[in-house]
């Protein structure tokens, strides 16, 4: 993905900084849109990249949004996602961004228990609205994820265990403001393979004919996202094989003639488009171990030290030089041990200067970067394509 050009556009620019790859964005959104049937909403999670400029790429390409706070349903609807493509997730809502949803009447509230949707019908009827809600159903369908960004197993937070339908039924026929629409799954993030969700249709269809036989006919089921990419090797597997993801859900999904079919994709759209540039500061050679210090550090990027998440690393300056190859911990410069991009990584002998590209930070990147320290807020550049 980089090379000689890169390196001379990127040595004016102050590090660190993150940049997008707005042509491969384009690219994966109409690879994503061309593999999905017809009758499949997608719908794009906020939550892995809010930059208003990548959200306008994204709005532009006709698909929703899929927002887990108030302030992510206000910038979806200021970048122009319409109010009937937006779905609100989160298992915390507090009242007032409720109301943000009800006032601007979004397409669903994903509930994730029954004393939110208790509150929510209040709401709803102090505002004198009808809120259509969708219920999150926690599924206990292992993702054989990270057990940070597992969500569909019973010892997960999210969502309304089997063993409360009927009590949630019995709530529903007394909130006479909510009109449900939906059933809400999510089962984890970076998923690589396919199996979870195929085991996650199996389940979809023994509980969507748990509310068929109830007399429920359901609009709608939305069965998330978690779509993993290849972390390792992103210039190889710059888009995800869509196509195989969809065809699991084709195969394996049952659903009513009636029902829709919504997505929640974010990792997998925006990941591989996005990069951290930084700059080394200082060389530390030891006995033992060489240390690359970089002016970027977790408060850029905090996924290796919050899930000791890999990311392929690069020295962009070796592109224009001939250089013998070492072994570094390429680390940040925050008062934290934490503050590590990766350890003994092969790179090319490293110098006070050099610039450093950290691959596929597209996603939980820039939108979870932090002030800690004191640091500058990280700025941006794009492609322009």
């Amino acid at each position: 993905m980089f090379n000689t050009q890169h390196f001379k556009k990127f040595n004016g620019i102050k590090t660190p900084f993150y940049y997008y790859n707005t042509a491969l964005l384009k690219e994966t959104l109409k690879s994503m849109l061309d593999a999905a049937p017809k009758a499949y909403h997608i719908h794009y999670a906020l939550k892995a990249n809010s930059n208003p400029k990548l959200l306008n790429i994204i709005k532009q390409h006709g698909i929703g949004a899929d927002c887990v706070s108030g302030n992510e349903v206000k910038r979806a609807l200021e970048i122009g996602f319409t109010n009937k493509q937006i779905a609100f997730a989160g298992v915390g809502k507090s009242d007032e961004e409720i109301l943000i949803g009800l006032e601007n009447d979004i397409f669903c509230f994903n509930v994730e228990s029954i004393p939110e949707l208790i509150v929510i019908n209040e709401l709803a009827s102090q505002e004198n609205k009808i809120a259509q809600v969708a219920l999150r159903i926690n599924p206990n369908v292992d993702a054989y994820t990270h057990k940070y960004i597992t969500t569909g197993l019973e010892e997960n937070k999210f969502g309304i265990n089997p063993y409360e339908f009927d009590t949630v039924l019995e709530h529903l026929s007394n909130c006479k403001n909510i009109k449900l629409v939906g059933l809400h799954f999510h089962i984890g993030s970076q998923i690589q393979s396919l199996t979870p969700f195929k085991n996650l249709c199996i389940r979809v269809n023994e509980i969507n004919k748990w509310f068929l036989n109830k007399g429920l006919e359901i609009e709608h089921i939305n069965v998330g996202g978690g779509l993993g990419i290849n972390y390792q090797e992103p210039d190889k597997e710059s888009i995800v094989d869509f196509k195989a993801y969809f065809n699991v859900f084709k195969q394996f999904l049952e659903l009513m003639p009636s029902q829709q079919v919504h997505f929640e994709l974010g990792r997998c759209i925006i990941a591989q488009c996005g990069s951290l540039i930084s700059k080394v500061l200082y060389v530390k050679n030891g006995i033992n171990t060489n240390f690359a210090i970089l002016d970027a550090g977790m408060t850029e990027l905090i996924r290796p030290a919050l899930y000791q998440a890999y990311h392929k690393i690069e020295n962009l300056t070796a592109c224009v030089e001939n250089r013998e190859l070492n072994k570094y911990d390429v680390v940040g410069p925050i008062c934290e041990s934490s503050d590590c991009f990766g350890k003994a990584v092969v790179l090319p002998e490293t110098k006070r200067g050099d610039l450093i590209a950290i691959r596929s930070a597209g996603a939980y990147g820039e939108v979870m970067s932090s002030n800690y320290n004191l640091r500058e807020t990280v700025g941006c550049t794009f492609d322009e394509a």
